[in-house]
């Protein structure tokens, strides 16, 4: 499997013509199928992609992780640029999406424009769905772990009121090879030891290549805070260490300060992936 960020919070020193924003989306290639992974939230990883080398018009489908608009708003432009991948989303409701702290509230939710525009090619997900051979999307994620702490500046919004987040949009997506799995967190809203502990839960004794994605270690993104203690994300690292998990490739909202934390406990087997970077897994 080769993976390649089309966008994440930063980019490779070497590629300076590529676009950053503060979003994630994954081209990933197997030997049979092409999967964007995510869309950011602009038109900057179609652009990326094509200096990259990557044709949206090959790729076979589209699974979005959350309805976070870093996540999503970008497939209005996937639409544009590829005529036949259906888009795989988790089924919700009619939902707004806000981020609130200190008195600031920002309306962080899909383009319900978006939506409208993919009619016809929008599947809505509410349980494990292998979408093409060895790739499944996965929506009952466990929660044996706590939530990640930055989760609390996260509210939902509906005719039932303004409510703390519990992340009922988000999904994750899980490829199976002939030598293990690789797992797509997206931002790990749910926590990325409860993505991981799915994952074993439904591949038992299959060892992990890779997890890649973001872990939302972070707590105000604009401050680059971490969501808990020093401590805290240590324990985290630990956890992860205790589960058959070969590499994990992150950036976008594990945070700069928690991903240093991280390493310090993962070591070489945690690595940044930032946008242009490409890996074989």
């Amino acid at each position: 499997m080769k993976l390649t960020a089309l966008v994440d919070n930063s980019r490779l020193e070497s590629r300076p013509d590529l676009v950053v924003e503060r979003g994630l989306s994954l081209h990933v290639e197997t030997i049979d199928h092409k999967i964007l992974f995510d869309a950011g939230g602009s038109k900057a990883f179609c652009d990326n992609a094509t200096l990259l080398g990557i044709e949206i018009q090959d790729i076979d489908a589209a699974v979005i992780s959350h309805r976070h608009h870093d996540h999503c708003n970008g497939v209005t432009h996937f639409l544009d640029g590829n005529s036949k991948a259906q888009v795989y989303l988790r089924e919700c409701g009619e939902i707004d999406y806000s981020f609130k702290a200190f008195g600031l509230k920002l309306d962080i939710g899909i383009d319900k424009n978006l939506l409208a525009k993919a009619q016809g090619r929008a599947i809505f997900v509410n349980h494990t769905k292998e979408i093409l051979p060895n790739i499944y999307v996965v929506t009952k994620i466990s929660n044996k772990y706590a939530q990640p702490k930055g989760n609390k500046y996260l509210f939902t919004h509906s005719e039932n009121g303004c409510k703390p987040d519990r992340f009922e949009h988000e999904l994750l997506m899980i490829i199976k090879e002939n030598d293990g799995l690789v797992v797509f967190t997206g931002c790990a809203h749910s926590g990325v030891l409860n993505m991981v502990d799915t994952a074993v839960e439904l591949f038992p004794n299959t060892r992990i290549k890779a997890v890649v994605g973001g872990f939302h270690l972070v707590g105000l993104p604009m401050f680059n805070s971490i969501g808990g203690t020093k401590d805290e994300i240590k324990a985290i690292g630990r956890e992860l260490e205790s589960y058959p998990i070969d590499k994990l490739y992150t950036g976008h909202c594990t945070g700069k300060k928690a991903y240093g934390l991280l390493k310090s406990v993962l070591g070489d087997r945690l690595e940044h992936l930032p946008t242009g970077r490409s890996v074989i897994i």
